[in-house]
């Protein structure tokens, strides 16, 4: 067989196929941000997913592809149970909050006219007023009757939420089996990197990179699990105590909210002050003002519990941003992608600084990572070798008690 003679390219041809496979990029990044964003999710469920399919990889005689899909069958029935129970819930409660806006309006202005003084004199310009000259029921009558025509397309809406609940699950089916086919290749995921920097000598750096991204996606993304489900269930017992209502929904828009860095938890207390502010009653026999004011206290001492032992114990120093990088991190996330971007900037942030620092080092010939490649810890037998292990330790010592001669063991004092 001949040998290949193809010659090689120039500059100037690199940098055109360099150009146009960007373009190209940027262009299907663009056209098909919709599809991206469900294959990115569809990964993240399949990296987060990957300790507990090697855990019992390891400690089970099933094989990986039988525990994957069993796995993903129990999250896509936990998965449509929870969105069944939660949109029942929320269609409950707006109906709801539909059904009593009209005294939530009145209670307001009556709050209101409660907190200020109809005896003074309110001067704009040429016109002076007093609130006891405002005619409150006709104001009342020209906010009910803006809000009405919203109130009246209630079915409308119902319809808008059926079709959107329908477009869900289809690309919630989509995520689902496009994530399995990303956890069949993860135990792989590390040889194809390196089998593609090999060529240009950079095998050892690609495969340290991945365990660095590693690193700061699994501390992340699981940290953060364990997180919403800490706060979510801390929140919702609390306010259940307090006797604030609809505790559950607040406690899981809670937990849900911890996935995005530093405005989530404010969303989520704002929320709940909210709730309590227009609570009509409460069994502390607090007013409205007092009632949300512990609320406030109660969601502020939960954050600084988490801040201060719940974060550093769970997420580490993984990331090493700056409070106020995440901030804007996540309003750009926000603009360009949004939940999704805002949920994924603060890893993306930290991701993008380790490649920056390791190329700020090569420029300068340094060595590309400070510190040397931590020692992995020893792999764990797997659990049928621990299992055998422990049946021969225990034979051993059955045939040796058999042997023992009778009367050799001496009499008891």
């Amino acid at each position: 067989m001949a040998e290949n003679q193809s010659p090689p390219w120039s500059r100037t041809t690199k940098t055109i196929v360099f150009i146009a496979a960007l373009l190209l990029l940027v262009f299907v990044a663009w056209r098909f941000s919709g599809l991206i964003a469900q294959v990115v999710i569809a990964a993240v469920l399949a990296y987060v997913l990957n300790p507990l399919i090697r855990f019992l990889n390891e400690n089970t005689p099933l094989q990986r592809g039988t525990l994957l899909l069993i796995i993903y069958f129990v999250f896509i029935l936990l998965v449509i149970g929870a969105f069944t129970a939660i949109g029942l819930v929320a269609y409950t409660q707006i109906v709801n909050l539909i059904n009593n806006f009209p005294q939530l309006i009145t209670d307001l202005f009556n709050l209101v006219r409660g907190w200020l003084d109809p005896d003074i004199v309110y001067t704009f310009g040429p016109f002076e007023f007093t609130l006891e000259n405002l005619d409150w029921n006709s104001i009342r009558q020209q906010l009910l009757g803006l809000i009405e025509p919203l109130l009246s397309r209630s079915g409308q809406y119902a319809g808008q939420v059926a079709g959107t609940t329908i477009r869900l699950l289809s690309n919630v089916l989509f995520i689902w089996v496009i994530s399995i086919y990303i956890a069949l290749e993860i135990p792989r995921m590390r040889e194809h990197v390196g089998a593609v920097a090999q060529t240009p000598g950079y095998r050892q750096d690609a495969e340290r990179l991945m365990v660095e991204f590693g690193r700061i996606w699994s501390a992340y993304l699981r940290g953060q699990i364990v997180l919403g489900v800490i706060i979510g269930v801390v929140v919702g017992l609390s306010l259940a105590l307090l006797g604030v209502q609809n505790a559950l929904a607040l406690g899981i828009l809670s937990g849900l909210l911890e996935f995005i860095p530093v405005l989530g938890p404010f969303i989520g207390t704002t929320a709940a002050v909210i709730v309590a502010f227009f609570q009509p009653e409460n069994y502390l026999a607090l007013s409205p003002f007092w009632f949300a004011v512990v609320v406030l206290g109660v969601m502020l001492l939960i954050q600084q519990l988490e801040n201060n032992i719940l974060v550093p114990r769970i997420v580490g120093d993984a990331l090493d941003l700056h409070p106020l990088l995440v901030m804007v991190g996540v309003f750009m996330g926000a603009s360009l992608a949004g939940i999704l971007g805002a949920i994924l900037a603060a890893p993306l942030l930290a991701s993008l600084k380790l490649l920056g620092i390791y190329a700020w080092r090569k420029m300068f010939d340094l060595p590309p990572f400070a510190e040397p490649v931590a020692a992995p810890p020893p792999a764990a037998r797997p659990f049928s070798h621990r299992l055998r292990g422990l049946w021969l330790r225990l034979r051993n010592s059955i045939d040796a008690g058999e042997e023992d001669p009778p009367g050799s063991q001496a009499p008891p004092p």
